[in-house]
């Protein structure tokens, strides 16, 4: 016998091709839905990054634990919790020195 059966050499038959083609059709589909919703996640992020900053301050936690304010200056500040509280339990301080200090204080802000 010369000729051997299509799946005795391998050759799958056309019902399996049809199988793997669909197969391949899903798979392509799904990847053009992931590739269409990653870009829309990104034209989003755009967006909002091109939109002017807001003047108004934003806090984080940063990666080591401490939390960072945003919005005050080019770069955050970030101190630990305990400096905070430190920092905040001082603010009547801090504005009483501001106070008697104003006329040698720079201001970034128009008065």
């Amino acid at each position: 016998m010369l000729f051997s059966s299509a799946a005795a050499l391998g050759i799958p038959e056309a019902g399996e091709l049809k199988v793997a083609a669909l197969g391949r059709a899903e798979e392509s589909f799904m990847e053009q839905d992931d590739l269409k919703a990653e870009l829309e996640r990104l034209r989003a992020e755009n967006e909002r990054l091109r939109r002017p900053r807001s003047s108004e301050v934003s806090l984080r936690i940063s990666e080591k634990g401490g939390v960072s304010a945003y919005g005050l200056g080019r770069f955050p500040v970030t101190l630990y919790k305990e400096q905070w509280l430190k920092l905040l339990a001082a603010a009547d301080d801090i504005r009483a020195y501001i106070a008697e200090n104003e006329e040698r204080l720079k201001s970034k802000e128009p008065r």
